[in-house]
């Protein structure tokens, strides 16, 4: 069983029964006491569960491991993800090299972005035609092809990301947490996020409400890393733990 197999079960257990203690969990995972205690420390430097002697404890904050398709995301919150994208629409500058991540908030900015000396990349197909459309060069990276978020993923889409110096990259989350950082589901789509921030000089993330104070099972980047643009932060906390634009 991989690691991020391993991680995912134990905050899924986590999540359901809010605590465990390392022989359900080795049992769980038919693995040894040492890796449980391993992969425990590990998610616990993660800010992803609170260690605990004998086992570990959920965050108050809250878990989740599912993760809707394209056609759910884009009927929630749709207003807000309009504001959001309308706002991250007017950072981009005349000269810039701009990363878009895959994403229905993000791909709802390409409608705002005015006829500029732009270059794009995006690892998603639908802001790829989007951009051509609207008459911008577009870069795509190679990679797989991950279905439910239409997204380019995997080591062929870091390595590709990681030739190019990006000025702006403006970036979706599924998860957004004091302890937990920016997070995401899925490690593949994790790492090239994590390579497109890396890669930035200016790294935006765009979430709505819903994702504060959530934690999924892959965290891409710390909060200090990226500015967020929100339509409203639920809890003020945010607004002295990161660089929040609320547009609502």
């Amino acid at each position: 069983m991989l690691t991020e197999e391993r991680h995912s079960m134990i905050l899924d257990t986590l999540a359901r029964q809010r605590s465990a203690n390392l022989s359900e969990l080795c049992a769980l995972l038919n693995t040894s006491e040492s890796t449980v205690r391993r992969d425990l420390a590990i998610l616990s430097e993660n800010g992803m569960l609170v260690k605990v002697r004998g086992g570990a404890m959920a965050l108050a904050e809250n878990f989740s491991s599912q993760e809707r398709n394209v056609e759910e995301k884009a009927n929630l919150f749709v207003e807000e993800k309009i504001a959001i994208a309308r706002y991250a629409a007017s950072l981009i500058e005349d000269g810039d090299f701009v990363y878009i991540d895959a994403g229905t908030t993000t791909e709802k900015m390409i409608d705002y972005i005015p006829p500029k000396s732009v270059t794009f990349v995006t690892n998603a197909f639908i802001n790829a035609k989007k951009l051509a459309q609207k008459g911008f060069p577009v870069l795509i990276p190679a990679g797989e092809i991950k279905v439910s978020t239409e997204a380019i993923v995997g080591a062929e889409a870091v390595a590709s990301l990681s030739r190019y110096n990006f000025t702006k990259c403006f970036m979706g989350a599924n998860g957004i947490s004091v302890r937990g950082g920016f997070s995401t589901p899925d490690a593949s789509e994790a790492a090239v996020k994590t390579a497109a921030i890396t890669r930035s000089r200016q790294a935006y993330i765009l979430a709505d409400h819903s994702k504060f104070g959530k934690i999924t099972a892959v965290k891409f980047a710390e909060l200090n890393r990226g500015g967020i643009i929100t339509d409203k932060a639920p809890d003020k906390k945010y607004l002295t733990e990161a660089s929040v634009k609320e547009v609502l």
